[in-house]
């Protein structure tokens, strides 16, 4: 499947993306509360919302969020549970940016989904000037259940016609990558804050976490059947749970009055 068609898949069982999707740490929004300034009621713009798993913390706090999200069975789920959420359902490439201008652009686990030649600077152009662009996004990393994993290199390598090149990651080998808002040309410096924390799941829920990914959904009937029985055997020997350690890092920076020149 092409990147396109990938990102359609998440709206497939919307349902379900909503009930084993995480949220994020709570120390996320108390980080980013400070980055902006302390401001009474941001003006937020968020990419990608899904079903509102960043969105809720932030409405909590009195933000002013509209969002746009691409999946209309997302954005369907996403106002059901939010009903004071401004939910446009559109692709935020082709989206024509409203009049008024954010405090804040944030995307959580999405803006990779977004065309890279569009998204930096249609996010720039939906700012205040000074006004920030958050980006949040989450990797696996090694620890948790360790061996599980490690274990489960060998279903890949049976079911799955691309399986991962490598093993999980310790989290001070992830990058703190500001290449892309740097060459924008269009921000002040990025600054960067992490989190690591674990969740445990049962084999039941992990199953339905596997089909909340992208990659997942692109598999075979018969693929996933064949995949998703020898990981649950794993988890039932080993128990009957699963732990996953998880790495959400931060990344914002603030909205230059003027473009840097180019060199």
């Amino acid at each position: 499947m092409s990147r396109q068609e990938l990102r359609k898949t998440f709206g497939e069982d919307a349902e379900l993306y909503d009930r084993v999707r995480p949220v994020y740490p709570h120390k996320l929004y108390d980080d980013l509360d400070r980055l902006l300034g302390n401001p009474t009621r941001p003006r937020v713009l968020e990419i990608g919302p899904g079903t509102g798993q960043a969105t809720a913390p932030m409405l909590k706090r009195g933000w002013s969020v509209k969002a746009v999200e691409l999946s209309p069975d997302l954005a369907r789920v996403a106002r059901a549970k939010l009903p004071d959420l401004e939910v446009i359902t559109a692709d935020f490439e082709s989206w024509p940016l409203p009049a008024e201008r954010f405090d804040l652009v944030l995307s959580a686990t999405a803006f990779h989904w977004i065309d890279p030649d569009i998204r930096v600077q249609k996010a720039a152009e939906a700012l205040r000037p000074g006004g920030m662009l958050a980006v949040i996004s989450t990797e696996h990393i090694a620890g948790g259940s360790h061996q599980l994993f490690v274990a489960f290199e060998d279903c890949y390598q049976r079911f799955n016609p691309d399986p991962p090149g490598e093993g999980l990651l310790p989290a001070d080998a992830i990058p703190a990558d500001s290449a892309e808002f740097d060459s924008s040309g269009r921000f002040g410096p990025v600054e960067f804050r992490r989190y690591e924390w674990e969740r445990r799941y049962t084999t039941a829920e992990y199953l339905d976490l596997l089909s909340s990914y992208s990659g997942h959904r692109a598999l075979t009937d018969e693929a996933r059947d064949g995949l998703y029985g020898c990981v649950s055997a794993l988890i039932d020997a080993a128990g009957g749970s699963i732990t996953k350690r998880y790495l959400t890092q931060l990344a914002a920076a603030n909205l230059l009055n003027q473009p840097l020149a180019s060199s």
